[in-house]
């Protein structure tokens, strides 16, 4: 006389996906095997388009460009030699990174910061950044201030950065 193995309850979890079944051992990991082949390739696809900002990787290319005091983030490429949206964008960058290497509270700036930072008028401040967030480089928070997006986190090292250690070459 034969037993019947006895069945394995299996409860899968990794996010919001979800998954519980009962099963002979034989049957319990070719549903495992099924689970993961389906949510895998899903999974690794998604990885790769998700943005994600590589803190070292974001300091090694910042350095020589700015650099962090009690002051907080400065630029050390001569502002005549950057544009206005080279400058706002660097110094969102910086303080992003500042902030998440915890040398600074705060991973946003005021309008009126940025302006006195930048050395023009409000205006012409509050045009840049419109202009960057409308492009999605920058967003303004709830309580009027600015913030890099991971896209200009991204935007910035893949063409401003190059452009600047370009310019402090020349």
């Amino acid at each position: 006389m034969s037993m019947k193995p006895e069945k394995i309850q299996v409860h899968l979890k990794y996010k919001e996906i979800e998954q519980q079944f009962s099963a002979e051992p034989q049957d319990a990991w070719v549903l495992v095997n099924q689970f993961f082949k389906g949510f895998i390739p899903s999974f690794e696809i998604a990885q790769k388009l998700w943005l994600s900002v590589n803190l070292q990787e974001l300091a090694k290319d910042l350095e020589g460009i700015v650099a962090f005091s009690g002051d907080g983030a400065s630029l050390l490429a001569p502002k005549n030699k950057l544009t206005d949206n080279e400058a706002l964008s660097t110094w969102l960058t910086a303080q992003f990174l500042g902030h998440e290497l915890c040398m600074l509270s705060s991973d946003t700036q005021s309008k009126d910061e940025l302006q006195a930072k930048l050395g023009k008028t409000g205006k012409i401040t509050s045009t840049r950044l419109g202009e960057l967030a409308k492009n999605g480089v920058v967003q303004k928070t709830t309580d009027d201030k600015f913030r890099i997006t991971a896209y200009g986190i991204m935007q910035t090292q893949k063409e401003v950065i190059p452009k600047i250690k370009a310019k402090i070459k020349a």
